[in-house]
């Protein structure tokens, strides 16, 4: 039997969407990463499931895994793509529509044929939430690594970021500290880490190192943590443009308690069959 597929991205963070609204699907670990697999599979960044609503306040379930078959919370991309999916396959017939991930629900918005507005919800700084190990709550974090001092931003967006500030976002060693960050014992559930360059109050450079999948194209979750990050310091305004090595997104945040809006493209690149 095969399994309908959509092979997606958002700003060049790709994605394999399977639809379980309209057809039964089941999931192992070693079939995620066979169809992440950029040489024996399909081959994306992180496998997308929309699933039909477990509550009726809700639209649609929306389950992320990694190219290791591991289940994370958040990703923004991925949530504007499902969006778009949604539209594209006429699923619900709301311009908004609110899907429940692992930890939060989110309200998806179709601006237009490949713009959509994420409400990514509100972030929280609490360490507990993050998770970070850490007896009180700082807007910067010292950590040791390669016996240097680091001063990085921590926070939850639904799933947990480090953001660390730097001068030369052409020049920074992404792979090397991003998996050390990464590896850091404060963070016992591991962490995204962003590298980001502030050009002006409107506009940040940023690269990202995802859990599980390493530096990507882009990061939709990781872009919205620099932007907040940034916002809360002083660095800059509060909706900005956030330049990924895969294109632009829009972060609006007004500030604590309030929600993060992300605007940005989604693109359906084919569909296909596979057997599982």
């Amino acid at each position: 039997m095969q399994t309908r597929f959509t092979k997606m991205h958002g700003l060049g963070n790709d994605f394999v969407v399977l639809d379980a609204v309209r057809q039964s699907i089941r999931l192992t670990t070693e079939i995620i990463k066979r169809i992440a697999n950029r040489n024996l599979g399909i081959g994306c960044d992180q496998v997308l499931v929309i699933e039909p609503p477990t509550d009726k306040n809700i639209d649609f379930n929306y389950r992320i895994f990694n190219c290791d078959g591991s289940e994370v919370e958040q990703c923004g991309n991925g949530a504007r793509c499902i969006g778009r999916y949604i539209a594209d396959q006429q699923l619900s017939g709301k311009k908004t529509v609110r899907i429940q991930t692992k930890n939060r629900v989110m309200e998806i918005h179709s601006n237009s044929k490949n713009m959509i507005t994420a409400n990514m919800g509100a972030p929280s700084f609490i360490p507990a939430d993050i998770p970070l190990l850490s007896d009180q709550q700082n807007d910067l974090y010292t950590i040791d690594i390669n016996n240097s001092s680091l001063q990085i931003a921590a926070l939850s967006v639904g799933n947990p970021h480090a953001v660390l500030q730097i001068e030369d976002i052409d020049h920074a060693d992404v792979t090397t500290i991003g998996s050390l960050i990464q590896a850091h014992e404060i963070f016992p559930e591991s962490v995204n880490v962003g590298f980001m360059q502030i050009i002006d109050r409107q506009n940040i450079a940023l690269r990202v190192y995802e859990r599980g999948v390493g530096e990507t194209q882009a990061c939709g979750s990781g872009a919205c943590a620099a932007a907040v990050a940034a916002i809360q310091q002083g660095l800059v305004d509060n909706t900005i443009e956030i330049q990924l090595l895969g294109g632009k997104l829009t972060i609006e945040w007004q500030g604590e308690d309030q929600p993060i809006l992300m605007t940005g493209p989604a693109e359906t690149v084919f569909h296909g069959k596979i057997k599982l």
